[in-house]
């Protein structure tokens, strides 16, 4: 099998441009493709994890990826799956957030000895001359063809900037300035992204008459990410100080029983033969198969020590364990004390179970509240600051996927 092949098999590809070309230049090691990525935040999330995986995959194969970071691009904003005009960003929240973006993708991708290249289009776009853009660029797109792409339609009736409007243009660019400048030959990214990555390749191939590709990776959505991007798209951070390993391990270890083994196929380098004898569980042996999604992809992210810490952890979690060292730690003082005490709902939010004491409340009263074990039902029950400290610490848990140790020093 192929490495288009087993990227086939894993459901990984949505849509190609010119299925026998990518696929010859894919197994034999010669693609140079680039997949963007805009700074939006100062961290990957998991929606990043995926084009990630994807790209260490591809270049295992002998082939060779251009990251490129928009801090040109990130200017604008990418209409792409938004009901809304996205905030604009100052300069340096972009250079910033470009600087961690770095960072987190060489623990992905091996940039040593030119075998990868990391480029941010904010070296030609910030400097673009506008009538040279629209001579050069703009004659090669007609503004029926860009109405008619499903990322601007979705905008249509709530209103799209022109501001937006020039994003697929600018997309475009980029790879025709890629391809002139390092010898890119294809472009890779969600399928939500197929109208932007088409007029890429149609502005290389009608300026230079010159062969690109174009190929889309399937949006890996579960049934728990559906929800997470309902409510706080992008929660779940590849940066450990914003979503901590044990975190990140318990996204995956909860994945629901009809994503396991996509995700498994998707996000890890297990061997289809491997995921093939996970796919064979049913029931609660499901679990298994859920222990290794997480564990693998908390390894890849963390590294294998800050894997085996969070599955010791839940582990200890799941086996009534009443604390443990690698769960996440909210440390409190005295002063968050009344009397020596403090109520449930105050300590939810301090620990950062609940973002409100409305929220909270919700939660005790409907039953996902327990600290050390026991059930909190009780809106004005309290804690007692002595027994956090006579037991050094407290375990307090929401609903069945989120934990906190609470201390008090």
């Amino acid at each position: 099998m192929g490495l288009y092949e087993e990227l086939q098999a894993r459901g990984l590809i949505a849509q190609v441009t010119d299925e026998d070309e990518i696929r010859e230049l894919i197994n034999n090691g010669k693609a140079t493709f680039y997949i963007g990525f805009d700074p939006t935040a100062d961290s990957l999330h998991i929606g990043h994890f995926m084009a990630l995986c994807l790209m260490k995959r591809l270049q295992m194969g002998g082939n060779k990826p251009i990251a490129l970071v928009g801090g040109g691009t990130g200017m604008i904003g990418d209409p792409t799956g938004r009901t809304d005009m996205r905030q604009m960003m100052t300069k340096e929240t972009i250079d910033h957030n470009c600087e961690c973006f770095k960072k987190q993708m060489s623990s992905f991708i091996d940039f040593s000895e030119g075998k990868a290249l990391m480029v941010n289009n904010a070296d030609w776009l910030l400097d673009l001359n506008y009538i040279e853009l629209l001579r050069d660029v703009g004659s090669h797109f007609t503004v029926n063809r860009m109405l008619a792409a499903e990322c601007y339609k979705q905008r249509w009736e709530k209103g799209l900037s022109f501001l937006e409007f020039n994003y697929m243009i600018m997309q475009s660019y980029d790879f025709y300035r890629l391809y002139q400048d390092y010898g890119c030959n294809m472009q890779f990214g969600g399928d939500d992204q197929w109208s932007n990555m088409l007029g890429g390749t149609e502005l290389i191939r009608r300026k230079l008459g010159k062969d690109a590709y174009a190929m889309t990776i399937t949006l890996l959505l579960t049934s728990e990410g559906k929800k997470m991007g309902k409510t706080a798209k992008g929660a779940v951070w590849l940066d450990p100080n914003k979503t901590t390993p044990f975190e990140f391990y318990q996204y995956w270890r909860n994945t629901g029983d009809a994503d396991v083994i996509k995700c498994l196929k998707m996000l890890t380098f297990l061997s289809l033969e491997e995921i093939a004898e996970l796919e064979k569980l049913e029931g609660a042996e499901l679990n298994r198969a859920k222990e290794v999604l997480a564990f693998e992809t908390t390894k890849m992210v963390h590294g294998e020590e800050e894997a085996i810490k969070a599955q010791n952890a839940a582990r200890s979690l799941f086996g009534g364990g009443a604390s443990d060292a690698n769960v996440p730690t909210v440390t409190l003082s005295d002063a968050d004390f009344n009397n020596g005490e403090l109520n449930i709902l105050d300590l939810l939010v301090k620990a950062g179970l609940a973002p409100s004491k409305s929220e909270a409340r919700r939660n005790v009263q409907q039953g996902g509240v327990s600290v050390d074990g026991e059930k909190v039902t009780d809106v004005s029950a309290a804690v007692k600051a002595d027994d956090i400290k006579a037991k050094d610490g407290v375990m307090v848990r929401r609903g069945k996927k989120a934990y906190r140790k609470v201390v008090i020093d």
